[in-house]
């Protein structure tokens, strides 16, 4: 097979557009450049060249829209070996990103707690005493794979009930503990889907509630035509050969899913801007926050609740990889530049898709950084008594600011001097806010009122802030030299 691209597709179309083609084109401030659509197409060519894959498919989603995509097949590379941005891969485990949001929606519908165990709703589970939140951030200590023959390239009808998931305990490690990647982990999230929903199989549900909201018409749980057929590439020869595309069955949850690279860019914009038919962007970027230890002596990787967590040449990233027998797919966004990744490939090893993913991210990132939007003073009737709350605040005799923001949101952060305990604060109903991030994230801060009605001063988490440094006067903790402030 030759390393000679006999098929090569860059992919344009009309502004803001998504069609059915994959033609696509980002929205806001028009086409990449030209520099930067070649420098996206050589990464993919590498990718493909290095990694000796039938066909590599890649996209770049820019402000919420598919703004590039190519494809690259090898010569020879004719009917299933070849790819394009019309033609659905298997994604793999990807498709865990989908069940952790059927489970969030779960959980915002009131229907479950992320502590609550297992066997609270899925009675007779193989294991009932791992929580939810530790099955979607791969914590549970569960088994990493299923028991039986390679559960990827056999028939689902091998693993029918969930005892048929494990063989005899199904723990490796104490639960809570660490991370450790649990593929039947994800079975059981889609038996508790399939519980909490009625005994609707999952896939069912995610048709539903999910992929139809976003157009996501290309995404299903068995491939359509047009797909490109899985391969394995020998080692040392430039030859292939067929990989088998099983119905995993109770395993689907884990890594079923067929897809476009198109159908991923929605998905990717929808990660970061939320969709209320399906789930807020406040439980997506709960979602994407780590949720267990890092792994190693270098915090270069995590886990969230259902995406991975990346650092990739100084940027963080979030997403995931997956794995078929003759796929590979990858999915990288970054938030911050709101820009996204997505590489997939039909063989089942050689080219490193996730590398490649976040690289067309960051060709981006760097040579077109994002345009911030303009700034706008807040809409709606001002709050005069919030925002005499803004301005200097002092936690002894730190300097803090105090700022407003939309939708009665408050954010504090330190003037001067490292470290610091910044936070960003969400209004709530009854007058008080919760922290969002930093070290104030889940505390509350309270306006304590003197008798007279006056703002007396902040209580964040039982930290005071008053209006003066130290405030002889001010309900410091411990009190306050009654001689005060001196010189030398």
């Amino acid at each position: 097979m030759s390393a000679e691209p006999s098929d090569v597709r860059e992919e344009l179309g009309p502004e803001g557009e998504l069609n059915g083609t994959g033609e696509s084109e980002a929205g806001q401030f028009g086409a990449l450049l030209p520099e930067t659509r070649r420098a996206l197409l050589r990464r993919l060519a590498v990718g493909q060249a290095e990694g000796r894959a039938p066909s590599l498919t890649g996209a770049v989603i820019r402000d919420g829209k598919v703004a590039w995509t190519a494809s690259r097949s090898g010569s020879g590379s004719g009917g299933g070996a070849a790819g394009g941005v019309e033609v659905q891969y298997r994604i793999g485990s990807i498709t865990k990103t989908f069940v952790a949001v059927l489970v969030l929606r779960l959980r915002d519908e009131g229907l479950l707690t992320l502590d609550d165990p297992l066997g609270k709703h899925v009675p007779g589970s193989a294991a009932p005493e791992v929580t939810v939140a530790q099955l979607l951030s791969h914590s549970s200590g569960l088994a990493a794979e299923a028991r039986g023959p390679w559960w990827e390239r056999t028939p689902g009808s091998l693993r029918q009930e969930s005892g048929d998931l494990f063989e005899g305990d199904p723990r490796r490690l104490p639960a809570g503990r660490r991370f450790h990647y649990s593929n039947p982990g994800y079975a059981l999230l889609g038996s508790l889907v399939e519980r909490l929903r009625g005994g609707q199989p999952w896939g069912e549900v995610l048709r539903r509630e999910v992929l139809e909201p976003l157009g996501m018409i290309r995404t299903t749980l068995r491939p359509q035509v047009p797909y490109a057929d899985g391969w394995a590439v020998h080692p040392w020869a430039d030859v292939l050969l067929p990989e088998p595309a099983q119905d995993t069955g109770l395993m689907s949850p884990a890594g079923q899913l067929w897809s476009t690279v198109e159908d991923l860019g929605r998905w990717a914009a929808f990660l970061v801007r939320g969709d209320d038919r399906v789930l807020s962007a406040a439980t997506l970027a709960e979602m994407r926050a780590p949720s267990v230890p890092p792994e190693g002596t270098a915090w270069d990787g995590g886990f969230g609740l259902g995406f991975q967590l990346v650092r990739w040449n100084g940027r963080l990233l979030f997403g995931h990889t997956g794995s078929m027998p003759g796929f590979l797919a990858s999915l990288w966004i970054d938030v911050a530049e709101d820009v996204a990744g997505v590489v997939l490939a039909n063989c089942t090893s050689g080219p490193a898709v996730s590398a490649v993913a976040a690289d067309l991210a960051g060709i981006v990132a760097d040579r077109e950084p994002r345009i911030p939007e303009p700034w706008s003073p807040l809409a709606g009737p001002l709050d005069e008594e919030l925002l005499a709350l803004t301005g200097p605040w002092y936690w002894g005799a730190h300097p803090y600011a105090l700022r407003l923001g939309a939708a009665r949101a408050l954010e504090i952060s330190l003037l001067s001097g490292p470290g610091g305990r910044a936070s960003r604060f969400r209004a709530e109903a009854d007058g008080t806010w919760t922290g969002l991030d930093g070290y104030f994230a889940g505390e509350r801060l309270r306006v304590v009122r003197s008798e007279d009605g006056s703002v007396s001063h902040l209580d964040v988490g039982t930290f005071v802030f008053t209006r003066g440094p130290y405030e002889p006067a001010g309900p410091v903790p411990g009190g306050v030299d009654a001689k005060g402030w001196r010189g030398r």
